[in-house]
């Protein structure tokens, strides 16, 4: 982009370097978070790691409702005069010409500029719907990695344990360096070409940090071939480091980079360089799943919203209602040739549902500051939202116009829903069981009870756990994905189904005893299988113990002791074998 003069409003020129300001304190306060998540580590501060994380979802809301108070003050109030906004808009332009972040920048602006206009207002003139730059590859690329090179592959390791940026030593240097040329020997060096002092090592300069875990990331070079790599590091809460297992697949770091994992801790100055270095190593994320995965969930909206709009220009298929099992409480639809689905709050739920809107949507507020553990799918909250009316079919329109009237509006070719949820489409395990086969379905049903009892590790108690509420992944992993109904574990009231007193009680159609709000049965865990014989049958042969009050009320005591769940976005048998394990584990597998 040529450099423009200079915008004759002064103004909108306040304005523009008013936003700019509120965006570098918040990306300032932003990496400070980062910046403080190897001390978290290294003190096992796994509490504290929780904690980071809630507040630095906080922070962007915070500085953008910050920056309106200053705009008001600088426009005299009038952030309302949608012509100013786009004088702002190309003032802002010229400031992020080159800007190291322009797009993080860029998105900050929508954010401020959303916060106090309705979505309806929302033109390229105005915010940036299409980026003021392209994201190319950048000249100075070298500045985030550092690179390794040398003879010798078991020292080119070595040298990138010893030269990482953590202040406690390894445990056992020498058995890490043992273990991770076990794996390179087995899966990279049989598919190397070139010499060895010819194989470039690049290491990310940051660390990536997440629940108990530290990754280096990065990859190796083989001429035209490249390989990713992340070697994973742990704290022996003993003042002490060791490696856990090294990744060199793009599959298991795409599980790593999973939509179902929380976002890491890095100090990525540069985003884009980030994003761009990763888009090479997991090419089947998206951009937006990248951007979410850095901690930067707001321009991950931007990212998927610009997807979406691009979509719709290059297909024709129309968005209709969602296969499967209608929810109560939400209504879910598709469009066919994109693998998203979209959530609207139904107006009204039919009992015994007795949650309200604004309960369901602390319900996926809450699902998005908890650590998702690979196990719960990420969503995506938008307001006002405008789709083209054409595509959506007469079936769909029918069905919101039924069930979620008050929270969509018809304007002439465009329809605006108010409130909406997006998250990645995965097959129904229902469905999924409907046309698997004995093994698949007894995969499916050591997958869903995992996917349970690990959410119980991690204080999470599902709540409606029927086999619809969750989803199968690319990967053969079970996820939830139903939040109207979750609770905290550590909440809930888990007890024994009481004695029937008489055959009177016992023969009679309602309960012979009182429930409370937060009891639970877990004996009546069996009807969530509507039916599925076999399934039931494979599932009480695996995980008979959650039909056990013992077992939950056990791991209640235990997380009300402090323990924090240890999480492992790969499969137990990639560990490394160091004679340690953990009570309450989480695996990919």
């Amino acid at each position: 982009m040529a450099l423009q003069p200079l915008i004759h409003n002064s103004t909108a020129r306040r304005m523009a370097k008013t936003i700019l300001n509120g965006f570098r304190s918040y990306f300032a306060d932003y990496l400070n978070s980062t910046l403080t998540a190897k001390a978290r580590f290294e003190k096992a501060d796994w509490h504290g790691v929780s904690q980071a994380n809630v507040e630095r979802l906080e922070l962007y809301k915070d500085k953008v409702a910050q920056t309106v108070q200053y705009l008001e003050v600088v426009t005299n109030k009038d952030i309302a005069n949608l012509i100013l906004w786009g004088e702002a808009k190309k003032a802002y332009t010229q400031l992020v010409f080159n800007f190291p972040n322009f797009e993080i920048a860029e998105t900050f602006f929508n954010s401020v500029f959303s916060d106090i206009h309705d979505h309806d207002k929302i033109s390229d003139d105005i915010i940036y719907v299409i980026s003021s730059q392209l994201i190319e590859a950048p000249e100075a690329e070298y500045s985030i990695f550092v690179r390794y090179e040398g003879e010798n592959f078991r020292d080119t390791f070595q040298r990138i344990l010893e030269e990482a940026e953590f202040s406690l030593p390894m445990e056992d240097l020498s058995l890490d360096l043992d273990c991770i040329m076990n794996v390179f020997n087995q899966e990279i060096a049989p598919h190397l070409k070139g010499a060895p002092e010819t194989i470039k090592f690049d290491l990310l300069e940051s660390t990536f940090y997440r629940s108990k875990a530290a990754y280096m990331v990065g990859r190796l070079i083989d001429g035209d071939q490249t390989f990713p790599m992340a070697l994973v590091i742990l704290n022996n809460e003993q003042g002490a480091l060791y490696v856990d297992t090294a990744l060199f697949n793009a599959d298991e770091l795409s599980v790593v980079f999973s939509f179902t994992q929380n976002h890491f801790m890095v100090d990525a100055p540069l985003p884009y360089q980030y994003a761009l270095f990763l888009k090479n190593l997991v090419p089947n994320k998206l951009n937006y799943e990248i951007y979410n995965a850095l901690g930067f969930p707001k321009h991950a909206k931007t990212e998927f919203y610009r997807q979406l709009v691009g979509h719709l220009k290059n297909s024709n298929d129309e968005f209709v209602v969602a296969p499967g099992i209608k929810g109560m409480v939400m209504t879910v639809f598709t469009l066919p040739s994109y693998n998203i689905v979209f959530k609207i709050i139904k107006d009204k739920f039919a009992p015994p549902k007795e949650v309200t809107h604004q309960i369901v949507r602390e319900k996926y507020r809450l699902v998005s500051r908890h650590d998702r553990i690979g196990r719960m799918a990420d969503t995506q909250e938008f307001d006002n939202l405008v789709f083209p009316l054409s595509r959506f079919s007469d079936e769909l329109i029918t069905e919101l116009q039924k069930v979620a009237s008050s929270q969509i509006e018809i304007r002439d070719d465009k329809i605006l829903i108010k409130h909406l949820y997006t998250e990645r489409y995965m097959t129904p395990l229902n469905i999924f069981l409907e046309s698997a086969n004995d093994v698949e379905i007894r995969g499916a049903m050591e997958e869903y009870g995992n996917c349970i009892k690990q959410l119980a590790a991690a204080n999470i108690f599902p709540g409606d756990m029927p086999l619809k509420n969750f989803g199968v992944t690319r990967h053969g992993r079970v996820v939830f994905y139903d939040y109207d109904e979750i609770a905290t574990l550590t909440d809930c009231n888990f007890r024994r189904i009481p004695q029937a007193r008489t055959e009177q009680e016992e023969m009679q159609s309602g309960t012979w005893y009182t429930v409370g709000p937060d009891d639970i049965f877990p004996e009546e865990f069996r009807l969530f299988f509507s039916g599925n014989i076999k399934a039931r049958k494979m599932f009480e042969e695996i995980h008979s113990e959650l039909y056990d009050v013992t077992f939950w009320t056990d791991l209640q005591e235990q997380i009300r002791d402090g323990y924090v769940v240890d999480v492992f976005p790969y499969r137990r048998a990639k560990r490394f074998d160091r004679g340690k394990s953990s009570q309450l584990e989480v695996f990919a597998d």
